[in-house]
């Protein structure tokens, strides 16, 4: 877990009970995360690393995508 400013360790505690909806959404999210690690790993440096002209260019309308 990342906290603004925090120096020292955290630790994060999950209650679940069984049988329950907190059950059934962590279930989903564990599973999503796993998809997201296949995909693109647990690197994500790529995106943290890029310079405001490589961003830029991401949300940039072509001007062939454009029909008129």
């Amino acid at each position: 877990v990342f906290r603004i400013g925090q120096k020292k360790n955290v630790e994060v505690h999950k209650f679940i009970s069984v049988g329950t909806l907190e059950e059934k959404i962590d279930s989903l999210i564990e599973r999503k995360k796993s998809l997201t690690e296949n995909i693109i790993g647990t690197g994500e440096a790529w995106l943290t690393e890029m310079n405001t002209s490589e961003l830029k260019k991401i949300f940039e309308l072509r001007k062939d995508a454009v029909v008129e």
